[in-house]
C-alpha cells in the first residue's frame, strides 16, 4: 500500500542540494549557514569533561537542565533588561528548527493562517502545513526588504492566527527598527495574534545598531514565542541546542508538545554550555567579530561586478549579479558550482511566489582563507 506524504510537493531542501553539489564538485561551500572555523577551545575542553561524566549519559530533564535555563535568563536580562523565569518560561530544545516546529504544532490548527514574510527560511512553510495551517506570504523586496505594515493589516482576517518574525532576517540581513516593533505590537494586540519570533541571529547586528528584540516588549509578553540558538551563538551548529522562551502560560502548552517530540535534549552538552556561559560572554563579541568578516569580504570584492546589498545582521550577504549575467538565480548558482567551484544559494528559493531576483546568498562565517578563496573566484567572473 502506498501512503502519500503530507508534504507531497516538498522537494529536498536547497541547502542539502547545494552542499551535496559542493561536495561532489569539490567546491568552496559558501552556501549553507555554518562556520568553517572551530568554536572556542575552552568550550570543547568543558564539553569533553561533561561527555566523560558517566552520570550524564542518560536523559536530561524534559525542559532542559535548570542551570542552562538560568544562563539563558541571565543573557536576556543583560542584553534586553527583561526578566524571564527559568523554571517556567524557558525551555531547551534540539536546535532552533525544533523550537519552531514545536511552536507551530502547539498552536496552529487546521485552517489557521500564518503570515510569513518572504524571502523566508524554508522550514516555516512545511511546519505550518503539517499542522493543517496555511502560510500567507507577504513578499519583501530588495534592496531594503522593508515590511509594509499597511499591507500586513490588509492580509489579516478572522482565520489569521500568527505572524512569523525573523529578526535579524535570513537571507537578507535586514533588521527591524523600534518603529517596526511598535507597528507589530499594535497589530498583534488589535487582532489578538500570536508572534513566533525567530531570533537565532540576535547577537549578530552590525554598524552600531542595537537588536530590537521581542524579549524587551512587555506588552507582547502574553503573545510572543521567541526562538534562540546556541549553534549560531557559539559556532556549534552540529550540537543542535536551542531555546524556546515564552510566558508561563504559553510555555506550559509548548512543553506539553515538546515532551512528545524530543522529550529531552543532549544532556552533557547542556551542562557544557551552561558551565561555559558562567565563565564567558561570547555573544558580546559577535557583532564586531562578524562585522569584520562582512567588511573584509566586501573589500575583497569592491572592484568586481558583484553588487553588495545592505547587510545589517546575520552572517549572510546578498550579492546582485545583474551586471554579470541574465541567468535565473538557480541556474546561476548551479553554474557557479559546476564551472567555477563555489557554492551559493539562489534567493528565489526563499520566495513562495514568482519573485525572481538576480541575487545569490553567501555565508561569510568563514575563515580568512575561505573568504580570500571565495573572493578570488567571484572576482574572476566577468560575465556568463
Amino acid at each position: 500500500m502506498q501512503s502519500p506524504s503530507k508534504l507531497t510537493s516538498q522537494g529536498e531542501s536547497i541547502f542539502s542540494v547545494m552542499t551535496a553539489m559542493a561536495t561532489k564538485h569539490q567546491a568552496l561551500n559558501l552556501a549553507q549557514g555554518f562556520p568553517d572555523f572551530e568554536c572556542d577551545p575552552a568550550l570543547l575542553d568543558i564539553a569533553r569533561y561533561y561527555l566523560s561524566n558517566s552520570k550524564l549519559q542518560q536523559y536530561a530533564p524534559m525542559p532542559g537542565i535548570l542551570n542552562l535555563r538560568k544562563q539563558v535568563a541571565n543573557i536576556i536580562k543583560n542584553c534586553y533588561q527583561a526578566e524571564f523565569d527559568p523554571e517556567n518560561e524557558i525551555t531547551i530544545t534540539a536546535g532552533g528548527t525544533q523550537a519552531l516546529y514545536t511552536a507551530f504544532s502547539t498552536f496552529i490548527k487546521p485552517g489557521d493562517q500564518v503570515i510569513v514574510f518572504d524571502p523566508a527560511y524554508d522550514s516555516y512553510d512545511p511546519a505550518i502545513k503539517l499542522q493543517g495551517g496555511f502560510p500567507v506570504h507577504i513578499p519583501l523586496l530588495p534592496p531594503q526588504f522593508k515590511i509594509d505594515w499597511g499591507q500586513v493589516e490588509k492580509n489579516i482576517n478572522p482565520a489569521t492566527k500568527a505572524i512569523v518574525i525573523n529578526n535579524p532576517h535570513n537571507p537578507s540581513g535586514a533588521v527591524l527598527s523600534t518603529t517596526d516593533l511598535d507597528m507589530l505590537s499594535a497589530l498583534v494586540l488589535k487582532y489578538k495574534l500570536l508572534v513566533i519570533a525567530d531570533e537565532v541571529y540576535e547577537h549578530m547586528v552590525f554598524d552600531s545598531h542595537k537588536h530590537q528584540s521581542l524579549y524587551s516588549r512587555i506588552e507582547l509578553r502574553q503573545n510572543s514565542i521567541i526562538i534562540g540558538s546556541f549553534g549560531k551563538t557559539l559556532h556549534t551548529t552540529g550540537w543542535k541546542i536551542g531555546t524556546l522562551t515564552a510566558d508561563a502560560t504559553l510555555s506550559f502548552k509548548l512543553r506539553q508538545v515538546h515532551q512528545f517530540q524530543v522529550f529531552a535534549v543532549n544532556h552533557p552538552l547542556q551542562h557544557a554550555i551552561a558551565d561555559y556561559l558562567q565563565q564567558y560572554t561570547p555573544y558580546l563579541e559577535l557583532p564586531v567579530f562578524y562585522q569584520k568578516k562582512r567588511d573584509y569580504f566586501k573589500t575583497k570584492l569592491q572592484n568586481s561586478l558583484w553588487k553588495f546589498l545592505p547587510c545589517k545582521g546575520t552572517y549572510f550577504q546578498l550579492l546582485d549579479y545583474s551586471a554579470i549575467s541574465n541567468l535565473p538565480d538557480t541556474e546561476m548558482a548551479f553554474d557557479l558550482v559546476t564551472t567555477y567551484g563555489i557554492a551559493c544559494i539562489p534567493v528565489s528559493v526563499f520566495y513562495a511566489g514568482n519573485v525572481k531576483p538576480n541575487l545569490l546568498r553567501v555565508c561569510f562565517a568563514k575563515t580568512e582563507q575561505s573568504l580570500n578563496q571565495g573572493a578570488a573566484i567571484l572576482n574572476s567572473i566577468q560575465g556568463l
